[in-house]
């Protein structure tokens, strides 16, 4: 049996918070925006206590605010987080499972696959391993983590949050049905709200369900790629093996939210072509010029467009690509209050392809 392992840091952006001020451990900590709950932003990641109360990632600070009003509320410090999850990528790398070095996978942050090499299988009793990776980390960084153990990707992933927090978990083809199987399709790893939507509309409103469901109807109603693919989701079937080539970001990309709403549409021009600008820094330590230019408009309430444009030729003058960026502003509504700004650059290939 080959085992995959999916490491996932608990409560990781808090967690590094409470690294940093002790006396907040066990506290409904609250950390997005600015950190201030009075202002427009949403949260990162919010500590356990405070998920106790019902606040979670992507939401309004202010709503938060309100669920829990004695929350302690941190602003976002990315440096601090990069600096941690790179510590804890590097414990995982100096790892040997059964003497074998590991395969790593870095999914983001907090989170990463590990597998053992393509030339070996067997390498002992997974769990062991697991206990081995939470006690390492832990030592070199004073952070928890949950360990899912699964015999493809998509099996370890879900895993993790059965061996949540500071645990580990077994998820196999063995066990799946029977603990998934009634589970809403929410919970396959793929499948957000809007997608779980339009497969209750056809009738399909569970794991178990999913599964079983017609793939020709699936692949008529989402698609001929998509439709088969949420079906072998529903099975539990994955195949993509663990990788440990470093991703290569296709595009960069940054948004504002700002305090008070944009009714100047100068003020909007000036906004995009400034944004623009700061993501063209961000492309330039990539070595890799803009071929697409894309932003993104929110307007109030919370009504959200997206326009985008292919370049005439490449390019990564500050200049054309803040003009570029402009100009979509000329295919969205220019009369409504503005409350959030993007600007997206796609990069072309890099040497070799991705």
């Amino acid at each position: 049996m080959t085992w995959v392992l999916h490491v996932d840091l608990d409560q990781f952006i808090a967690a590094v918070e409470v690294l940093r001020r002790p006396e907040l451990e066990g506290k409904p900590v609250v950390v997005g925006g600015r950190g201030d709950p009075t202002e427009r932003g949403v949260v990162a990641t919010a500590s356990y206590a405070a998920r106790e109360f019902g606040v979670g990632s992507g939401m309004p600070l202010r709503l938060a605010a309100r669920k829990i009003p004695d929350a302690i509320f941190l602003p976002v410090d990315a440096d601090a987080y990069n600096a941690a999850s790179a510590e804890v990528m590097d414990t995982l790398r100096s790892l040997t499972w059964g003497g074998v070095p590991i395969v790593l996978e870095v999914m983001g942050w907090d989170e990463a696959f590990v597998g053992p090499g393509p030339e070996h299988d067997d390498l002992g009793v997974p769990e062991e391993f697991a206990a081995e990776i939470r006690r390492a980390v832990l030592e070199a960084t004073r952070l928890h983590c949950s360990v899912g153990i699964g015999d493809n990707k998509l099996r370890a992933k879900i895993a993790t949050e059965f061996g949540k927090p500071r645990g580990d978990f077994r998820l196999t083809e063995e066990n799946w049905f029977e603990l998934l199987g009634d589970r809403p399709t929410t919970a396959l790893w793929g499948i957000g709200a809007k997608t779980a939507k339009k497969l209750a509309a056809l009738g399909v409103e569970t794991v178990s369900q999913l599964a079983a469901a017609d793939p020709e109807m699936l692949a008529a109603e989402l698609g001929p790629t998509m439709g088969p693919w949420f079906r072998r989701l529903g099975r539990g079937v994955d195949t993509s093996p663990v990788d440990s080539t470093p991703y290569v970001p296709r595009a960069h990309g940054r948004e504002e939210t700002f305090q008070e709403d944009l009714t100047d549409w100068a003020e909007v021009e000036a906004a995009t072509r400034r944004i623009a600008r700061r993501v063209v820094e961000d492309i330039d330590r990539e070595g890799r010029p803009a071929a697409r230019v894309g932003i993104k408009v929110r307007y109030r309430p919370f009504f959200t467009t997206s326009r985008s444009l292919t370049l005439p030729a490449p390019t990564n003058d500050p200049d054309t690509l803040a003009d570029a960026a402009a100009s979509l502003l000329e295919r969205v509504e220019n009369d409504r209050p503005v409350r959030l700004l993007g600007v997206r650059l796609e990069m072309t290939e890099p040497e070799g392809g991705y």
